[in-house]
């Protein structure tokens, strides 16, 4: 997976605290809390046909993660949701949209991890891209990382943070292992999620996916299993272990800026054919359906 360069966003128009600058002349400060020490959270939102999928679930994600970081304020959904809105009227954006909300602890007075040098207040940030889904649907390579998620008692992979290194050291071996993405265990061994992505498997004609107790809590994931529940189709959560991965019928990823993509191979086992399983392909069908019925619009039109 090697995301390319769209001509249409040569110019791209950045909200920085409210402020619309082209995307040449976007800056933040050396003191804000983003260049300190990666303490902001973020969402990944997708617009389809002038709607935002669950942008009220992703608002409330980003939310939860500011409080769990003790925030001093934290902007309403109403004036995020402006800030969106704003964004990609300036862009005369309104469908094939990748917006990357981070908001910031803000900037401080003076550089240091102490929260209570941020005098300021916290800082929205709206980028808005026109992305395609960015992974190959026809089945992704993955390598299993030596990298491991960390446990709630380490830091809480549901608070939905700016800190990224470990995925970014995760994909730096996957790199170097000619492979798509990096397939992440957890402390204990059993399969997280991907460096990027959650990940589900089919074992038996019965669909599976990892707990959250080490992977965030997913939105599209969510939305995988709220299909599954409204269609009769057999899900567990539980552990998944290498050798169920290594023996699965099908497997696939879910994401925002992927949706749902098959895998094909991890650690040079072919997966099932090696292709698109009957599994991953209903659910894609079905998702593209609920897509339709759960959007917030936000382009006028």
């Amino acid at each position: 997976m090697l995301q390319k360069y769209d001509e249409r966003n040569a110019d791209l128009i950045v909200n920085i605290g409210g402020e619309l600058v082209h995307r040449d002349e976007a800056r933040i400060s050396p003191f804000d809390s983003l260049a300190q020490g990666g303490d902001g959270v973020w969402e990944g939102l997708r617009l389809y046909d002038g709607q935002i999928f669950r942008l009220d679930t992703h608002l409330a994600r980003l939310r939860s993660s500011a409080k769990a970081l003790a925030f001093a304020d934290i902007p309403t959904d109403a004036e995020m949701t402006e800030q969106i809105a704003r964004t990609l009227a300036a862009n005369g954006m309104r469908d094939g949209v990748h917006i990357r909300l981070t908001l910031s602890r803000g900037e401080k007075m003076t550089s240091g991890m102490d929260p209570r040098l941020n005098t300021k207040g916290s800082l929205l940030i709206v980028l808005a891209e026109y992305k395609a889904p960015v992974y190959d649907k026809a089945g992704l390579k993955l390598m299993t990382s030596a990298v491991r998620r960390f446990r709630p008692d380490t830091l809480d992979p549901n608070i939905h943070h700016n800190n990224l290194v470990q995925s970014i050291m995760a994909k730096v071996q996957a790199n170097a292992a000619g492979a798509d993405d990096a397939l992440m265990l957890d402390t204990q061994g059993f399969v997280a999620e991907t460096n990027a992505t959650h990940v589900f498997i089919v074992d038996g004609g019965v669909l599976r996916t990892p707990t959250t107790r080490a992977c965030p809590e997913g939105v599209t994931r969510d939305t995988v299993l709220k299909i599954c529940a409204a269609n009769n189709i057999a899900c567990e959560v539980g552990d998944i272990s290498l050798t169920a991965v290594y023996r699965a019928d099908e497997m696939f990823c879910t994401g925002t800026m992927g949706e749902i993509a098959a895998i094909g191979e991890v650690d040079g086992r072919m997966i099932g054919d090696g292709n698109c399983g009957p599994v991953a392909a209903k659910l894609s069908a079905l998702f593209s359906e609920y897509v339709v019925a759960h959007g917030t619009r936000v382009c006028e039109g």
